[in-house]
């Protein structure tokens, strides 16, 4: 039984890396870090496989461990410290910043953007989904795309059209939110 479970959560890791990376990455400035993150999640789903409670839902739990993951990953991480005081050579926290190009606002919008993008990704449809993350992330063409599935060209336009309408309407509100603040 066990055996079977790691087959699954083997296939279902190989058909959402890309998508899980994304999202890492999305939250998450370096590659390495990403990938790492990326391979602890699958590490510990394959160790925490129970057989007398099995997981109802595999890619929502590769989601929530990596999230748990990447709060993780942030909290390991030592802040650095900057003394509010002038420092030897006559720099204050403001030109520290200033001279190091953290913009704690743009930060911030920039993460609740990627947030409100990925939770909106995820209510899509499967088909829709997958259609707009190849094509518009990954950059596969729809011919590619077509040839991967086996579905027609039109109908996996027609999907991404879907999914393109939808995130309009989902992401209005945060646009409208970063209108307002410029």
């Amino acid at each position: 039984m066990e055996a079977v479970l790691t087959l699954e959560i083997g296939e279902a890791y190989r058909k959402e890396r890309g998508r899980l990376l994304a999202y890492i990455r999305s939250r998450v400035e370096n590659l390495e870090d990403a990938e790492d993150i990326l391979h602890d999640v699958f590490y510990h789903t394959l160790q925490g496989i129970s057989v007398t409670q099995p997981i109802e839902n595999l890619i929502g739990w590769f989601y929530t461990a990596a999230r748990n993951k990447i709060i993780d990953w942030y909290r390991k991480k030592r802040p650095i410290r900057v003394s509010l005081q002038e420092n030897e050579e006559g720099l204050l926290l403001g030109d520290l910043l200033a001279d190091s190009g953290l913009h704690p606002e743009k930060e911030f919008f920039h993460k609740l953007l990627a947030d409100a993008i990925a939770d909106s990704l995820d209510e899509l449809p499967e088909k829709q989904r997958h259609v707009f993350i190849w094509q518009a992330v990954e950059g596969k063409t729809f011919r590619e795309i077509s040839a991967m599935t086996g579905e027609p060209i039109n109908t996996l336009i027609s999907r991404k059209r879907y999914a393109v309408l939808f995130l309009r309407k989902r992401l209005s509100e945060i646009r409208d939110l970063l209108n307002d603040v410029k």
